[in-house]
């Protein structure tokens, strides 16, 4: 028999992945046919299969935590909640979540998957756990960072979770909505808003002047 070589083989499948994730991009899920992703591949039906055993299966591997210089999300997540920063960590975060949605493909396939994952319970509960490790890690840092008098102590972490997840969210629906939206340069006035949102010096009464000007 002969033996498989492990690292040809994630080679093979994540050329596929790329192949398809683009036609997924352009066409959606139920509008992708085996044969264009065969095609795009430059593999015969056969030889696809022996990597995926269905078209749906290549579509959830689009989203699988890939490394990325060596380290998964994951991993990048576990760290942030264990960090000795816990401001520079979640600005860190939020830019590990929100940097992909500058990818050209990227904004649509999660739109895709938002749509597949009301008809598909196995694709939701992947979603769900990967949004809620996110949820998980910002509520961490958002609590460690109100106990270091980092950002302001009157914020409910888990509400102000829920906004900035919403504020991540936005970059990824606005750019695969709006044409004319372009999410990289949206990025420092993310980061800008966060701050005037979390940081206590920006939450102090504006200065009150008296007397004729």
């Amino acid at each position: 028999m002969r033996r498989v070589d492990p690292a040809r083989h994630r080679a093979r499948r994540r050329h596929i992945v790329n192949a398809a994730a683009e036609l997924f991009a352009v066409k959606g899920f139920e509008r992708t046919t085996t044969a264009e992703i065969c095609k795009a591949a430059g593999m015969s039906a056969g030889n696809l299969f022996h990597y995926f055993p269905n078209k749906r299966a290549i579509f959830y591997a689009v989203f699988e935590d890939e490394e990325h210089d060596g380290i998964t999300k994951a991993e990048r997540l576990a760290a942030a909640r264990t960090a000795d920063d816990p401001w520079s960590a979640l600005l860190d975060t939020v830019d590990l979540l929100a940097a992909p949605a500058t990818e050209p493909l990227v904004p649509a396939l999660v739109m895709e998957a938002m749509i597949q994952a009301y008809r598909d319970p196995e694709l939701e509960a992947l979603l769900s756990r990967d949004n809620d490790e996110e949820r998980s890690t910002i509520t961490t840092l958002l609590h460690n960072a109100a106990a270091a008098g980092l950002i302001d102590p009157a914020l409910d972490p888990d509400d102000t979770t829920a906004w900035i997840m919403a504020l991540i969210a936005a970059l990824y629906t606005s750019a695969a909505t709006d044409p004319s939206f372009a999410p990289a340069a949206q990025l420092p006035t993310l980061r800008l808003i966060l701050h005037r949102f979390l940081r206590p010096d920006t939450h102090q009464e504006p200065e009150r002047h008296t007397g004729t000007p």
